[in-house]
């Protein structure tokens, strides 16, 4: 797909999917070149460097910023964070297609192409970025963050659980890392 003349990638969002409604969505954010700004594991736990910990805090911090957020597990890795981010506004008075998993679909999907950026998982990682990025270059001015990210959206209790149970076990599995490996 070419727009202005360059190739673009296209977007790994889902297309009928609103990245503002309510839902679990795992997320991966990795820094550029997959650098390990954030710290080492050690005997498989995670030890987090001065970067690391501005990382760990600003994670943290997002529900301050995005009080419909609430998070749950996540990690900080040596170039990488994972992490689950629960959007949880309050309902609007609409009809509800019931699913029987976390991330019911509206009756009427509503398409969110270009609207209103403030309010959705896109918002909440460009803020969490934003502040790690600036905190960060005050102590590694080359700091700098991938610029896509992956997400997923968690549909029930079984993928949740898996999810989880990832994340959890990531820092003991960090040797077989292709990227820890290199290093």
């Amino acid at each position: 797909m070419k727009y202005h003349d360059k190739y673009r990638i296209p977007s790994t969002r889902l297309p009928a999917w609103d990245y503002g409604w309510n839902a679990a969505y795992f997320v991966t954010l990795c820094t550029k070149g997959r650098i390990c700004y954030f710290g080492d594991v050690i005997a498989g736990n995670m030890e987090l460097s001065d970067i690391g910990k501005i990382a760990n805090d600003c994670w943290k911090d997002i529900p301050i910023h995005f009080p419909f957020v609430t998070l749950d597990a996540y990690v900080v890795m040596p170039n990488h964070v994972h992490g689950i981010i629960i959007i949880d506004k309050p309902e609007k008075s609409s009809v509800v297609v019931e699913t029987q998993n976390l991330a019911s679909l509206p009756s009427e999907p509503t398409q969110n192409k270009f609207g209103p950026q403030s309010k959705n998982l896109g918002s909440i990682i460009r803020g969490f970025k934003i502040g790690v990025t600036k905190n960060a270059r005050l102590i590694n001015p080359d700091f700098t963050w991938q610029a896509r990210y992956f997400d997923h959206i968690i549909r029930n209790e079984k993928s949740w659980q898996n999810i989880s149970g990832y994340i959890f076990n990531n820092p003991a599995k960090w040797q077989n890392d292709e990227y820890f490996l290199k290093g």
